[in-house]
Protein backbone atom coordinates (compact mmCIF):
# COMPACT_ATOMS: atom_id res chain seq x y z
CA UNK A 1 0.00 0.00 0.00
CA UNK A 2 1.16 3.45 -0.98
CA UNK A 3 1.96 5.98 1.60
CA UNK A 4 -0.72 8.43 0.52
CA UNK A 5 -3.32 5.36 0.67
CA UNK A 6 -1.77 4.09 4.16
CA UNK A 7 -2.57 8.06 4.99
CA UNK A 8 -6.06 8.62 3.86
CA UNK A 9 -6.88 4.86 6.02
CA UNK A 10 -5.30 6.02 8.93
CA UNK A 11 -6.95 9.28 8.56
CA UNK A 12 -10.35 7.69 8.09
CA UNK A 13 -9.68 5.32 11.41
CA UNK A 14 -9.20 8.48 13.29
CA UNK A 15 -12.18 9.99 11.81
CA UNK A 16 -14.01 7.19 13.45
CA UNK A 17 -12.39 6.57 16.33
CA UNK A 18 -13.74 10.19 16.94
CA UNK A 19 -17.48 9.39 16.78
CA UNK A 20 -16.89 6.72 18.88
CA UNK A 21 -20.38 4.91 18.19
CA UNK A 22 -21.38 5.11 14.63
CA UNK A 23 -24.61 3.28 12.48
CA UNK A 24 -23.52 2.40 8.92
CA UNK A 25 -25.79 2.40 6.22
CA UNK A 26 -24.82 -0.81 4.71
CA UNK A 27 -25.76 -1.96 1.16
CA UNK A 28 -22.86 -4.68 0.65
CA UNK A 29 -21.27 -2.44 -2.07
CA UNK A 30 -17.66 -1.71 -2.40
CA UNK A 31 -17.95 1.41 -0.34
CA UNK A 32 -20.17 0.41 2.61
CA UNK A 33 -18.53 -3.14 2.71
CA UNK A 34 -14.70 -0.95 3.39
CA UNK A 35 -16.55 1.94 5.74
CA UNK A 36 -18.47 -0.80 8.11
CA UNK A 37 -15.17 -3.18 7.87
CA UNK A 38 -13.06 0.21 9.41
CA UNK A 39 -15.51 1.37 11.33
CA UNK A 40 -16.24 -2.03 13.13
CA UNK A 41 -11.75 -2.21 13.13
CA UNK A 42 -11.51 0.80 15.59
CA UNK A 43 -15.13 0.69 17.11
CA UNK A 44 -15.80 -2.74 17.40
CA UNK A 45 -19.45 -3.45 18.89
CA UNK A 46 -20.08 0.27 18.74
CA UNK A 47 -20.22 0.01 14.85
CA UNK A 48 -23.47 -1.04 13.60
CA UNK A 49 -24.73 -1.92 10.26
CA UNK A 50 -28.36 -0.80 9.24
CA UNK A 51 -29.38 -2.61 5.75
CA UNK A 52 -32.55 -1.35 4.16
CA UNK A 53 -34.93 -3.65 2.13
CA UNK A 54 -37.12 -2.63 -0.27
CA UNK A 55 -37.98 -4.11 -3.94
CA UNK A 56 -35.47 -1.77 -5.27
CA UNK A 57 -33.01 -3.42 -3.37
CA UNK A 58 -32.18 -6.93 -4.98
CA UNK A 59 -32.47 -9.91 -2.62
CA UNK A 60 -28.49 -11.00 -3.51
CA UNK A 61 -27.31 -8.12 -2.46
CA UNK A 62 -29.44 -8.18 0.92
CA UNK A 63 -28.21 -11.55 1.43
CA UNK A 64 -24.69 -11.08 0.70
CA UNK A 65 -24.92 -8.16 3.69
CA UNK A 66 -26.35 -10.66 6.27
CA UNK A 67 -23.62 -13.24 5.34
CA UNK A 68 -21.01 -10.83 5.78
CA UNK A 69 -22.24 -9.32 9.21
CA UNK A 70 -22.53 -12.34 10.35
CA UNK A 71 -19.18 -13.85 9.13
CA UNK A 72 -17.16 -11.05 10.66
CA UNK A 73 -19.84 -10.51 14.04
CA UNK A 74 -20.98 -7.19 13.38
CA UNK A 75 -24.31 -6.09 14.59
CA UNK A 76 -26.71 -5.59 11.78
CA UNK A 77 -30.08 -4.09 12.02
CA UNK A 78 -32.45 -4.93 9.13
CA UNK A 79 -35.03 -1.77 8.70
CA UNK A 80 -38.01 -2.01 5.93
CA UNK A 81 -37.71 0.85 3.41
CA UNK A 82 -40.53 0.91 0.68
CA UNK A 83 -39.66 3.39 -1.07
CA UNK A 84 -43.08 2.88 -3.77
CA UNK A 85 -44.94 3.88 -0.65
CA UNK A 86 -43.07 7.48 -0.32
CA UNK A 87 -46.09 10.85 -2.10
CA UNK A 88 -44.32 11.40 -5.54
CA UNK A 89 -41.31 8.51 -6.07
CA UNK A 90 -43.53 6.79 -7.98
CA UNK A 91 -43.37 9.29 -10.26
CA UNK A 92 -39.73 9.31 -11.02
CA UNK A 93 -38.97 13.16 -10.49
CA UNK A 94 -35.55 14.32 -10.77
CA UNK A 95 -35.27 14.93 -7.07
CA UNK A 96 -36.10 10.91 -6.75
CA UNK A 97 -32.81 9.97 -4.59
CA UNK A 98 -33.44 12.50 -2.23
CA UNK A 99 -36.94 11.64 -1.38
CA UNK A 100 -35.53 8.16 -0.80
CA UNK A 101 -32.54 8.41 1.18
CA UNK A 102 -34.22 11.71 3.31
CA UNK A 103 -36.94 8.59 4.43
CA UNK A 104 -34.46 6.03 4.65
CA UNK A 105 -31.78 8.36 6.77
CA UNK A 106 -34.73 9.19 8.90
CA UNK A 107 -35.38 5.92 9.78
CA UNK A 108 -31.55 5.25 10.68
CA UNK A 109 -31.23 8.18 12.59
CA UNK A 110 -34.21 7.19 14.59
CA UNK A 111 -33.03 3.75 15.24
CA UNK A 112 -29.57 5.31 16.10
CA UNK A 113 -30.93 7.40 18.76
CA UNK A 114 -32.73 4.33 19.83
CA UNK A 115 -29.78 2.42 20.29
CA UNK A 116 -27.65 5.10 21.72
CA UNK A 117 -25.43 5.41 18.75
CA UNK A 118 -24.06 9.04 18.33
CA UNK A 119 -23.67 8.96 14.63
CA UNK A 120 -25.10 7.68 11.54
CA UNK A 121 -22.46 7.55 8.44
CA UNK A 122 -23.07 6.51 4.99
CA UNK A 123 -20.47 5.38 2.26
CA UNK A 124 -20.65 8.22 -0.66
CA UNK A 125 -16.66 8.85 -1.65
CA UNK A 126 -14.92 11.38 -3.91
CA UNK A 127 -16.08 9.97 -7.25
CA UNK A 128 -19.97 10.97 -6.23
CA UNK A 129 -19.27 14.61 -6.24
CA UNK A 130 -18.91 14.06 -9.83
CA UNK A 131 -22.52 13.52 -11.08
CA UNK A 132 -26.09 14.52 -10.15
CA UNK A 133 -26.39 13.25 -6.50
CA UNK A 134 -29.92 14.73 -5.04
CA UNK A 135 -29.57 11.91 -2.44
CA UNK A 136 -26.75 14.01 -1.08
CA UNK A 137 -28.73 17.26 -0.42
CA UNK A 138 -30.41 14.62 1.88
CA UNK A 139 -27.11 13.55 3.92
CA UNK A 140 -26.27 17.39 4.37
CA UNK A 141 -29.16 18.48 5.55
CA UNK A 142 -29.73 15.49 8.08
CA UNK A 143 -26.66 15.63 9.56
CA UNK A 144 -25.23 12.32 8.36
CA UNK A 145 -21.84 11.68 8.38
CA UNK A 146 -20.13 10.80 4.97
CA UNK A 147 -15.92 9.76 5.99
CA UNK A 148 -15.25 8.77 3.00
CA UNK A 149 -15.53 11.83 1.39
CA UNK A 150 -14.75 13.68 4.36
CA UNK A 151 -11.20 11.74 4.28
CA UNK A 152 -10.40 12.53 0.54
CA UNK A 153 -11.17 8.68 -1.10
CA UNK A 154 -11.79 7.83 -4.11
CA UNK A 155 -13.50 4.51 -5.46
CA UNK A 156 -9.84 3.08 -7.18
CA UNK A 157 -8.20 3.98 -4.01
CA UNK A 158 -11.26 2.48 -1.57
CA UNK A 159 -10.75 -0.64 -4.06
CA UNK A 160 -7.16 -1.06 -3.39
CA UNK A 161 -7.53 -0.90 0.06
CA UNK A 162 -9.73 -3.27 0.83
CA UNK A 163 -7.86 -5.36 -1.80
CA UNK A 164 -5.11 -4.93 0.86
CA UNK A 165 -7.88 -5.69 3.27
CA UNK A 166 -8.78 -9.20 2.39
CA UNK A 167 -12.38 -7.94 1.61
CA UNK A 168 -14.10 -9.86 -0.86
CA UNK A 169 -16.15 -6.97 -2.28
CA UNK A 170 -12.65 -5.47 -3.56
CA UNK A 171 -13.58 -6.20 -7.18
CA UNK A 172 -17.34 -6.30 -7.12
CA UNK A 173 -19.32 -4.23 -9.50
CA UNK A 174 -20.61 -0.95 -8.89
CA UNK A 175 -24.43 -1.11 -8.01
CA UNK A 176 -27.16 1.29 -7.61
CA UNK A 177 -30.66 0.94 -6.29
CA UNK A 178 -32.82 -0.80 -9.39
CA UNK A 179 -34.90 2.72 -9.57
CA UNK A 180 -31.94 4.24 -11.37
CA UNK A 181 -32.82 2.24 -13.84
CA UNK A 182 -35.93 3.99 -15.16
CA UNK A 183 -35.91 7.56 -17.06
CA UNK A 184 -36.98 10.42 -15.25
CA UNK A 185 -40.77 10.83 -15.27
CA UNK A 186 -41.45 6.96 -16.34
CA UNK A 187 -43.41 5.51 -13.54
CA UNK A 188 -41.73 2.95 -11.34
CA UNK A 189 -43.71 0.00 -10.42
CA UNK A 190 -43.12 -3.43 -8.57
CA UNK A 191 -43.82 -5.06 -11.82
CA UNK A 192 -40.71 -3.29 -14.09
CA UNK A 193 -38.41 -3.36 -10.68
CA UNK A 194 -38.95 -7.03 -10.90
CA UNK A 195 -38.33 -7.00 -14.73
CA UNK A 196 -35.09 -5.31 -14.21
CA UNK A 197 -33.72 -7.70 -11.51
CA UNK A 198 -34.67 -10.34 -13.29
CA UNK A 199 -32.97 -9.57 -16.13
CA UNK A 200 -29.77 -8.37 -14.27
CA UNK A 201 -29.59 -11.45 -12.24
CA UNK A 202 -29.49 -13.49 -15.47
CA UNK A 203 -26.59 -11.56 -17.04
CA UNK A 204 -24.44 -11.69 -13.72
CA UNK A 205 -25.45 -15.45 -13.65
CA UNK A 206 -23.69 -15.47 -17.24
CA UNK A 207 -20.93 -14.09 -16.02
CA UNK A 208 -20.65 -10.30 -17.07
CA UNK A 209 -18.94 -7.77 -14.65
CA UNK A 210 -20.40 -4.46 -14.63
CA UNK A 211 -24.01 -4.07 -16.25
CA UNK A 212 -27.15 -2.00 -16.20
CA UNK A 213 -30.46 -2.77 -17.81
CA UNK A 214 -32.35 0.27 -17.96
CA UNK A 215 -35.92 -0.11 -18.80
CA UNK A 216 -37.82 2.04 -21.22
CA UNK A 217 -41.57 2.94 -21.24
CA UNK A 218 -43.23 -0.91 -20.86
CA UNK A 219 -41.15 -3.41 -22.36
CA UNK A 220 -38.17 -2.06 -23.99
CA UNK A 221 -34.52 -3.09 -22.21
CA UNK A 222 -31.19 -1.09 -23.11
CA UNK A 223 -28.32 -3.26 -21.98
CA UNK A 224 -25.08 -1.50 -20.48
CA UNK A 225 -21.82 -3.54 -20.39
CA UNK A 226 -18.16 -2.93 -20.79
CA UNK A 227 -17.29 -2.41 -24.14
CA UNK A 228 -15.58 -5.29 -23.84
CA UNK A 229 -17.96 -7.36 -23.19
CA UNK A 230 -20.35 -6.08 -25.84
CA UNK A 231 -19.14 -9.24 -28.64
CA UNK A 232 -20.12 -11.29 -25.75
CA UNK A 233 -23.48 -10.11 -25.68
CA UNK A 234 -23.76 -10.31 -29.26
CA UNK A 235 -23.11 -13.97 -29.56
CA UNK A 236 -25.45 -14.48 -26.68
CA UNK A 237 -28.15 -12.80 -28.37
CA UNK A 238 -30.96 -15.46 -28.73
CA UNK A 239 -31.14 -17.03 -25.24
CA UNK A 240 -30.65 -13.38 -23.84
CA UNK A 241 -33.68 -11.88 -25.94
CA UNK A 242 -35.41 -15.42 -25.22
CA UNK A 243 -34.91 -14.86 -21.79
CA UNK A 244 -35.81 -10.81 -21.37
CA UNK A 245 -39.00 -11.32 -23.66
CA UNK A 246 -40.32 -14.24 -20.78
CA UNK A 247 -39.36 -11.79 -17.93
CA UNK A 248 -42.03 -9.36 -19.21
CA UNK A 249 -40.01 -7.19 -21.99
CA UNK A 250 -40.97 -6.98 -25.85
CA UNK A 251 -37.42 -5.06 -27.29
CA UNK A 252 -34.10 -5.59 -26.18
CA UNK A 253 -31.61 -3.49 -26.80
CA UNK A 254 -27.54 -3.18 -26.52
CA UNK A 255 -25.81 0.33 -25.50
CA UNK A 256 -23.47 0.83 -28.27
CA UNK A 257 -22.17 3.42 -25.47
CA UNK A 258 -21.40 0.44 -23.03
CA UNK A 259 -21.65 0.99 -19.19
CA UNK A 260 -21.49 4.36 -17.32
CA UNK A 261 -22.63 5.41 -14.19
CA UNK A 262 -25.48 7.77 -14.46
CA UNK A 263 -26.74 7.60 -18.07
CA UNK A 264 -30.43 8.64 -17.44
CA UNK A 265 -28.58 11.80 -16.12
CA UNK A 266 -27.34 12.86 -19.13
CA UNK A 267 -30.75 14.20 -20.47
CA UNK A 268 -30.76 16.34 -17.32
CA UNK A 269 -29.56 20.14 -18.18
Amino acid sequence: MTDNLSKKLNDLREYLRSLESVAVAFSSGVDSTFLLSVAHEVLGDKAVAVTATSCSFPKRESDEASSFCKKNGIRQIVVQSEELEIPEFRHNPVNRCYLCKKELFNKIIKLAKENAIAFVCEGSNMDDNGDYRPGLLAVAELGVKSPLRDCKLYKDEIREISKQMGLPTWKKQSFACLSSRFPYGEEINEKKLMMVDRAEQLLLDMGFQQIRVRIHGENLARIEVMPSEMKKILSNSEIITQKFKSFGFAYVSLDLQGYRTGSMNEVLK
